[in-house]
Order: C-alpha cells, then sequence, then structure tokens
C-alpha cells in the first residue's frame, strides 16, 4: 500500500527498516515483513518505515508499491555513511506504541518476529525485546571468500530452501551471527531486530549519530546496551524468531572494518571497553521443530559457561 493508505491507520507496531545499496536484498527484507508472510498479525496492526540512507541508484518504486502493508518510505540525500541518523528520522516518524529497528535492511525476519514481539509487549511496563541474529550460509560472512559463498550461492540457497514458503527453513540453512554466537541463553551483543515502547526510544534519544564509521561500527550495540542499562527496564528475548542476514557488501560483514577499528570508535565515545549486557531474561516465544536443535545446543553451551564460571 502507498504511503497515503498508510497514513490512514494507527498501527499498534512500526517497524523501520534501514536500506543501502540493496536492490537485491531490500524486496526479500520486505517480502518476510508483510502480511502474506507474517503470522498471526493483521495487516492494519503494522506499518513499515522504510529510510533510504542515501544509496546511489534509488529504491524501485515497484519494490515499494508492491508491498501488500503499510508502508512509508523516506530518503536522506546527501546521507552520512553511517545509518543512525537515517535511524532516527525513522523512529520519529514512527507511530506505532511498540517500534522496532532493523538497522541493516538486508536481514530477513522471521515469520513470527512481529506477534511475538507485540505478545513480549504485555510482559512487562518497560521491555526491552530482543532478537538473535544468524548469517546465511555455513559461515559467518566477514569469514567467507569468493571460493567458499557468494550472492549466487545464496540465492541458490535461499531458492532450494523454498523459505517464502516456510520462514523457519532458513534455521536450517545458517550459522549464529558473532553477536549471538553464545545462543538464546547467554548475553548477546546486540539485537538486530531490537523492539521497544516508543517512550524507550525517546527516552534513549535514539542511536547516538556520534558513531561515524561506515555500517555504524558499534552504533547498534551500544543503542542495545544503553537500552538494558536504562532503569526498571526487562529484557525479554525472542525464542524461535530471528533475523537471517543476506550477503550484500556491508561495512563490518565484508571485513572492510573489523572488530578493533569498530571498538576503538566505540572506547573513544563511551571511554569504557564493550561488553554485552547481562540483565536477566524473560523469554516469550514458540519454537519450530527445526530451531529445536539450535535451542538444545544454546542449552548445552550455557550449562558449560556456568559451570566454568563465565558470561
Amino acid at each position: 500500500m502507498n504511503d497515503n493508505q498508510a497514513e490512514n491507520i494507527q498501527p499498534a507496531l512500526s517497524v523501520v527498516v534501514i536500506a543501502y545499496d540493496m536492490a537485491r536484498e531490500l524486496p526479500r527484507t520486505l517480502h518476510s515483513l508483510s502480511p502474506a508472510y507474517q503470522r498471526d498479525i493483521g495487516a492494519d496492526e503494522y506499518e513499515v518505515i522504510v529510510v533510504d540512507n542515501g544509496s546511489p541508484q534509488r529504491i524501485d518504486s515497484r519494490v515499494l508499491n508492491g508491498f501488500s502493508g503499510h508502508l512509508r518510505h523516506e530518503r536522506l540525500d546527501p546521507a552520512p555513511p553511517a545509518p543512525a541518523g537515517a535511524a532516527n528520522l525513522g523512529i520519529g516518524l514512527a507511530r506505532g506504541d511498540l517500534v522496532g529497528l532493523v538497522l541493516d535492511g538486508a536481514r530477513i525476519a522471521s515469520p513470527g518476529l512481529l506477534a511475538q514481539a507485540r505478545r513480549a509487549r504485555r510482559l512487562a511496563d518497560r521491555p526491552i525485546i530482543a532478537t538473535l541474529a544468524w548469517h546465511l550460509g555455513p559461515t559467518r560472512h566477514m569469514d567467507v571468500s569468493a571460493d567458499t559463498y557468494d550472492r549466487e550461492r545464496e540465492d541458490a540457497l535461499l531458492a532450494d530452501a523454498d523459505w517464502t514458503t516456510d520462514g523457519y527453513a532458513l534455521f536450517g540453512v545458517s550459522t549464529l551471527a558473532a553477536s549471538s554466537a553464545r545462543g538464546w541463553f547467554r548475553p548477546m551483543g546486540e539485537s538486530n531486530g531490537l523492539f521497544m515502547p516508543r517512550a524507550l526510544w525517546d527516552e534513549l534519544g535514539g542511536i547516538d549519530e556520534a558513531f561515524t564509521l561506515p555500517g555504524g561500527g558499534l552504533s547498534n550495540h551500544d543503542l542495545y546496551r544503553r537500552a538494558c542499562e536504562l532503569e526498571d527496564v526487562q529484557l525479554v528475548v525472542l525464542l524461535g524468531e530471528g533475523t537471517f542476514h543476506q550477503m550484500h557488501g556491508g561495512a563490518a560483514t565484508s571485513g572492510r572494518f573489523g572488530w578493533d577499528e569498530m571498538h576503538d570508535e566505540y572506547v573513544a565515545l563511551r571511554g569504557r571497553p564493550y561488553a554485552p549486557p547481562r540483565n536477566d531474561r524473560l523469554y516469550v516465544g514458540a519454537v519450530p521443530p527445526i530451531a529445536l536443535a539450535e535451542i538444545a545446543d544454546s542449552a548445552s553451551r550455557a550449562i558449560d559457561a556456568h559451570r566454568r564460571g563465565v558470561i
């Protein structure tokens, strides 16, 4: 639906998606957020806000107009290389009481992401609703080479997985991202599908635009940690849901910027090394059978970490 139609609703949930040069990836991301794909949530219950952070080529209008739900689109041009300003623009436009941010628009959402986020909203007055992240394929994207995995192989993988019929199939063809490598039952470094009530976004002031590295550096990590450090918040982790990263030449996942450079920027701004938040967690969700092995592995690693006295 176009922007004018989207203005006629008052959604309970807004999802902000930031895109940069993602002609291949964004259509899949938007399909995964559409009413045709998301389960147990109606088209009029949420909106999607796409912010183009100055892509060399504008987003194809057919991709935007073909979205079957309520979608609004903004473009920053010129835009800085970091996505924080685009994210804050989108968050400012959001009309839902619950606002989700997908800072990297190359991420396919699982089918129950939005419905479970809404359920999680009811568990606490001040919830921080976090999801784990996966990279499509057998290896994290910053570790692949052209000889082992590329976009053509990824296209074939997605076609074979038939993910548009059942998005949970992606659990079977993906690898946990580094920030989620501890699994569901230990602290995560960031959340690539983060939801909070509007009041908490306002309290945080959104993403800190002082992070200026292309791709944002650790700005998303910083957002997650600052959110978890707010007073009287409850961290809620969604079981059986998540986001799946597509290869797209991102600043971090393509290896253009390593952890050390991003961490140096974080330390310069915060005066401390980054560490994952250790908040107590509530869990909500329904685990699809294909993700049970991941649940079991996460539990095993958490038990081992507890025995060794590590986070």
